[in-house]
């Protein structure tokens, strides 16, 4: 799914923007599948799997979407390459982005499985 990426930077600097949104997805996702995990006795595993799938849909779809469009989709005419490529932020800095949304989705769901644990197991 795409969200407006127009306010990014471009490069090495968009990916660690990108990357910091998806971690923050990771992140949160996990903290919702760590709640509903704790009503109804889900295991660590059920939480991360879905927490990380949704965060990689809900962050990193679109350019992952791009990276094998552009790649392996039949383009009929210049014209129209110009107009999907037109569509596309930072068209060169895409596989920087798809890379830093997957280190980010791992290190967000991590971090909160981390925090989360420590917490509980604080709590008795």
């Amino acid at each position: 799914m795409h969200y407006d990426q127009s306010w990014m930077g471009y490069g090495i600097v968009g990916g660690l923007e990108a990357g910091a949104i998806s971690a923050v997805a990771g992140f949160l996702l996990y903290a919702l599948f760590n709640w509903i995990g704790n009503r109804n006795d889900w295991g660590h595993g059920l939480r991360t799997g879905w927490s990380s799938l949704l965060a990689f849909v809900l962050t990193a779809s679109g350019d992952l979407w791009d990276m094998v469009y552009f790649n392996y989709g039949r383009v009929e005419s210049i014209q129209f390459l110009k107009a999907k490529l037109a569509e596309v932020h930072d068209f060169d800095g895409v596989g920087t982005r798809v890379f830093f949304e997957f280190l980010g989705v791992a290190v967000g769901v991590f971090l909160a499985r981390v925090l989360l644990r420590k917490h509980k197991d604080a709590q008795g």
